[in-house]
C-alpha cells in the first residue's frame, strides 16, 4: 500500500498548495536517499559528500581541480571545502599540491587509496541505486528525472 507524505509525518491537515506537497515530498525523498548513502558509505569510513568528491576528482583526472572548481561541482553545497579536503587528505583519499606558474592555486586530485576505494565503492552504489528504483520502469526513471530537471530551472 502506498503511503502519501501526509501519512508519513502524521499531518492531518491538507498541505496549503500543491507546490508546498511537491516541495515538501521532494526534501523528504532527498532525506530518505541521502540517509541510505550514509548507511552504505558508513562501513567504507566515509560520508555521501566525501563520495561525491572523490567522484568528482576522479573524473577531472590527470588535471585535479582547485578548490572553488570541485565546490561548483558538488552535488550539495559545501561551504567549507578547504576542510573537507583537508580531512580526506590526511585519510589518504586526495593529494594537494601547489602549481608551479601561480603558488596560489592547489590542485586536490584523487589518490591511489581513493581510487582504490571508489572501485570498490562502484558496484556498492550501482547495486543500491537499483534496488532503490527497481520498482520504476524506464519510463517513469526518465520522466522523473525530467520533472526534476526542470524543477531546478529558474522561471
Amino acid at each position: 500500500m502506498v503511503t502519501t507524505l501526509r501519512d508519513e509525518i502524521k499531518q492531518n491537515k491538507p498541505f496549503t498548495s500543491l507546490e508546498q506537497e511537491a516541495q515538501l515530498n521532494i526534501v523528504r525523498t532527498g532525506a530518505l536517499l541521502m540517509d541510505e548513502a550514509e548507511q552504505i558509505l558508513r562501513p567504507y569510513g566515509i560520508t555521501a559528500t566525501q563520495f561525491n568528491v572523490l567522484r568528482i576528482l576522479r573524473g577531472s583526472e590527470p588535471d585535479g581541480l582547485c578548490r572553488n572548481e570541485l565546490r561548483d561541482r558538488m552535488l550539495t553545497r559545501m561551504p567549507d571545502m578547504t576542510r573537507l579536503l583537508d580531512r580526506m587528505e590526511e585519510a589518504g583519499f586526495v593529494a594537494r599540491c601547489r602549481e608551479e606558474d601561480d603558488r596560489r592555486m592547489v590542485r586536490s586530485r584523487i589518490s591511489a587509496a581513493g581510487l582504490e576505494l571508489l572501485r570498490v565503492l562502484d558496484d556498492v552504489v550501482v547495486d543500491e541505486h537499483k534496488r532503490r528504483f527497481s520498482h520504476l520502469s524506464d519510463e517513469q526513471l526518465r520522466t522523473l528525472i525530467d520533472l526534476l530537471t526542470t524543477v531546478r530551472q529558474k522561471p
